[in-house]
């Protein structure tokens, strides 16, 4: 594998993109924390009891984390893609497709692989090489 060293507009980029995923995902998880009244009827309609809505912003919480820590970042963005694909089932199930939450849901995840594609030789390399048998 050839060396890979990005370029300095290229990490900045990077960066900036996994800040702009770490906000939007504290931001969530801050509303559902401290202010899960604002998210009651939005819960219902998927069918969530609104007092879930602290355990998935703590859920967000830990992913934003995991996700902001350089050396844990790829675990963070598996992370991320998990719960992001659960919200996309969710909004599934009651009919949704193509909602604006499923549409958040996909970009956040794949906003926070593009950032690590960007600057990550090994989540290059690992996407560059799926396809191949």
């Amino acid at each position: 594998m050839a060396l890979f060293t990005p370029s300095r507009a290229t990490l900045w980029t990077s960066y900036g993109l996994s800040a702009l995923v770490v906000l939007f995902l504290l931001v969530d998880a801050a509303v559902s924390i401290f202010a899960p009244h604002l998210l009651a009827d939005v819960q219902a309609e998927v069918g969530f009891p609104s007092d879930l809505s602290p355990m998935l912003g703590g859920i967000m919480l830990v992913c934003a984390l995991v996700f902001a820590i350089p050396r844990t970042a790829t675990i963070g963005a598996i992370l991320i893609t998990a719960f992001a694909g659960g919200a996309i089932c969710t909004h599934f199930r009651i009919g949704e497709i193509g909602s604006p939450p499923q549409l958040i849901s996909f970009a956040l995840a794949a906003v926070a692989w593009l950032s690590l594609w960007l600057r990550d030789a090994n989540v290059r390399g690992a996407l560059a090489s799926s396809g191949t048998p």
